[in-house]
């Protein structure tokens, strides 16, 4: 059975950090792009961050970019999203994604998805 697992969400201040970190289990996922993504409540679920299956190359929305840093450790079959400067507006459940292919895409060619951890941002 093919789990990702998000740990690493909580409570922080404006201003803070926090990291997050997704374990894969069932297989490996060293030959797919992974990503992160977020919902807020009652919103819709929004991209933040992708990575191509080797890390070489990273992919943010333009409201994290220069905040937030996604990587990897395939050997560890687990993928990383530090998140620094966080705002209120950061606030939302995250969820861990494995894409189909070595490369990050649409939203529609995620095949797994993490049950989402929760990160709250005090102002």
């Amino acid at each position: 059975q093919v789990q990702l697992v998000e740990s690493g969400g909580g409570l922080v201040q404006a201003g803070g950090s926090l990291r997050l970190s997704c374990a894969a289990s069932g297989r490996t996922f060293s030959s797919n792009a992974m990503g992160w993504f977020r919902q807020a409540p009652g919103k819709e679920r929004e991209f933040v961050a992708g990575i191509n299956w080797s890390g070489s190359t990273t992919y943010y929305a333009d409201f994290v970019k220069g905040r937030f840093t996604t990587s990897r450790d395939n050997a560890k079959n687990t993928v990383y999203l530090q998140m620094n400067s966080l705002t209120p507006e950061d606030t939302a459940v995250y969820y861990c994604a494995a894409y189909r292919a070595a490369v990050a895409g649409a939203r529609r060619d995620v095949d797994y998805w993490g049950q989402g951890t929760q990160v709250t941002v005090s102002s």
